[in-house]
């Protein structure tokens, strides 16, 4: 991993991909989606402070464990004068995170104890599937197309 002399306070986008792993066409996405900001020189080059690292691995570690972006982005703007986030912030936030995780686990086992029956019933149904239907509560109304011209004469 290269080394940047700590009189070096702030990086180009390619220092900050070699130190954090992240591609540089990552960093420019996480730019727009403001998760991590930069400066432009006078020749229209990107500058990020050394601070930029610790945000990137704070990203990605979030994304690793199935974080969307946006609530990402939300939880970095919670942050005074968007700091760089600390180990409290990210105990803070990832105990905050645990109860979606812990339902989106709850959800996987569910899917994947329907296709162990999928597989074994076959049928692959579109009016029943728990796979191709979840969670239908319209289904057990309507069928069809029949839901967009109701939709339609709500608005009337």
């Amino acid at each position: 991993m290269p080394q940047i002399p700590e009189k070096i306070h702030e990086l180009t986008v390619g220092q900050v991909s070699a130190r954090s792993g992240a591609a540089v066409s990552a960093l420019h996405f996480y730019e727009s989606k403001g998760l991590i900001s930069s400066r432009r020189t006078a020749g229209n080059q990107r500058r990020y402070s050394r601070d930029a690292l610790r945000r990137v691995a704070f990203v990605r570690a979030a994304q690793r464990v199935g974080i969307p972006l946006a609530t990402i982005r939300e939880a970095l703007a919670e942050l005074p004068e968007e700091r760089t986030p600390t180990r409290e912030d990210w105990a803070r936030l990832s105990e905050a995170w645990r109860s979606e995780l812990d339902e989106r686990i709850k959800q996987l086992n569910r899917l994947r104890d329907h296709l162990t029956d999928c597989i074994g019933c076959g049928c692959l149904s579109l009016d029943t599937c728990v796979l191709s239907n979840p969670d239908d509560i319209f289904g057990e109304r309507l069928t069809g197309s029949r839901l967009m011209a109701e939709r339609g004469k709500e608005r009337a």
